[in-house]
């Protein structure tokens, strides 16, 4: 019995004889067998297979988020990865121990149903998205953020989510070697966006569950605004449909790099009205009556009233940049282009220890929605937005995202 308590074979005794009959060879089955502790290091089974370790490798080494393990493993056939900072920092060792160091920019990110219904709200945020080769004469670090605010359902907003930076990167890439128009390639990219909405019957009959299905079959009456920033170390592009906003803080003043789509905006009304259209108020400006904005993605049935083009703005990087703030009318209809910045600003210069669990200032008044954040200031400010909005009573679902441009700054 005392064998089998302790079943450990030290590394110094003599071999056991071979016994013939079955009972000792049952005990020594049972045997354990020797192991020894290795400091600093996961002892893995021999039952384990490949694919198990080769996972637990894999968590060990790369960042814990899918958005951190896209970009790590990039180029890893040429580099390997040499540590991963919590604020966005990716060091890669080459094989000639030559670092280079990768700075993303750092940013906050909070969505929230709020008092809707439904969440009809989508995010995208795609960091060093687009890569260019040697002899493109564009920045090799290329960030794309976009909200999208959707209306009738969701399944436009997060058609929009899933595809809408990839479509911008095949128009950046389209140019080869020829300077990128912006303004051209960010209208092409809300075109494409918008035609593959059109044609997304079909599949979206067949995968989605959404409640709209058993309503519009064809999906006529669903869309979404757009509000999409591309930031390159010289210049912001910001490219608009619908009222979703954005918004530079620049040495302590806000400066909106969008205007809003509202059906009583002087030329949107003369467009509408000169495409055969009608503004009629019902609880607000809306196209016939319809919907309270006048651009969209989406929203065939009012087409041609409604439209897809994007307004695009492109703003040089100045070292006075404090932080860019993107966010859906949830936010901006009870909230100051100038409170948010200042909300922003303070966030950014003053980190404070999160409030406690239960305390009224804590983050239960978003609980159920969804953050991410590669620095803690972006993404407190991004909670402090959206508790704002949620304070204020906005009615709407609110998706906030603040990106600190100082720390992705190049020097001048």
């Amino acid at each position: 019995m005392a064998g089998i308590c302790c079943g450990v074979v030290g590394e110094s005794e003599a071999a056991t004889p071979v016994e013939t009959t079955s009972r000792a060879s049952r005990r020594r089955r049972m045997e354990l067998r020797p192991f020894k502790l290795v400091a600093d290091a996961a002892v893995q089974s021999p039952l384990e297979n490949g694919r198990k370790r080769q996972k637990i490798e894999l968590d060990l080494l790369l960042p814990s988020s899918p958005r951190d393990c896209n970009n790590a493993v990039q180029n890893s056939d040429a580099k390997k990865l040499n540590g991963v900072n919590c604020n966005g920092t990716v060091k890669l060792e080459s094989e000639n121990s030559v670092e280079e160091e990768k700075v993303w920019p750092k940013f906050g990110m909070t969505s929230v149903c709020g008092r809707r219904r439904d969440m009809e709200d989508a995010v995208s945020i795609h960091p060093s998205f687009c890569k260019q080769s040697y002899q493109v004469q564009i920045s090799s670090d290329i960030h794309f953020f976009g909200v999208f605010d959707g209306h009738g359902c969701s399944h436009v907003a997060m058609k929009c989510r899933d595809r809408f930076h990839e479509i911008v990167k095949e128009e950046i890439e389209s140019w080869g070697e020829k300077a990128v128009e912006w303004k051209q390639t960010m209208e092409r990219s809300f075109e494409r966006m918008d035609k593959e909405v059109q044609d997304w019957t079909v599949d979206a009959k067949e995968s989605s569950s959404c409640r709209c299905e058993l309503q519009t079959p064809q999906c006529d009456a669903v869309g979404s605004t757009a509000v999409v920033a591309i930031v390159t170390p010289d210049k912001i592009i910001v490219a608009n449909c619908g009222d979703s906003r954005a918004v530079l803080c620049r040495n302590g003043s806000a400066i909106p790099l969008s205007c809003d789509h509202k059906p009583d905006r002087p030329d949107e009304l003369l467009r509408i009205q000169e495409a055969g259209g009608r503004v009629i108020y019902w609880d607000g400006p809306r196209v016939l009556g319809v919907l309270a904005m006048s651009r969209a993605i989406g929203d065939n049935y009012l087409k041609p009233f409604v439209i897809p083009d994007p307004e695009v703005t492109i703003t040089e990087r100045k070292c006075e940049d404090e932080c860019l703030i993107l966010a859906s009318d949830g936010l901006w209809d009870v909230v100051t282009n100038d409170t948010a910045c200042g909300v922003a600003r303070m966030c950014l210069r003053a980190q404070k220890p999160p409030s406690p669990p239960g305390s009224p200032g804590s983050d239960a008044a978003v609980r159920g929605g969804a953050a991410e954040s590669s620095d803690k200031a972006c993404g407190d400010a991004s909670i402090l937005l959206t508790k704002l909005a949620l304070a204020r009573h906005s009615t709407d679902n609110v998706s906030v995202v603040v990106v600190d441009l100082k720390k992705n700054q190049q020097p001048q």
